[in-house]
């Protein structure tokens, strides 16, 4: 039914490159969980989706 793809993301503030060349497929049904510390891009991935 329904699917995600993201492919070759990158996003910078300014001169700073923070998520570089992001891909990542998620079929319907799977549960996807982004862990990892603080500051490293969870957040701005999902807003950028």
């Amino acid at each position: 039914m329904a699917q995600v793809a993201i492919s070759n993301v990158a996003k910078a503030f300014g001169t700073v490159k923070v998520l570089h060349d992001v891909s990542v497929d998620i079929a319907d049904g799977q549960f996807v969980v982004l862990v990892g510390p603080s500051g490293c891009g969870k957040s701005t991935l999902l807003r950028m989706v």
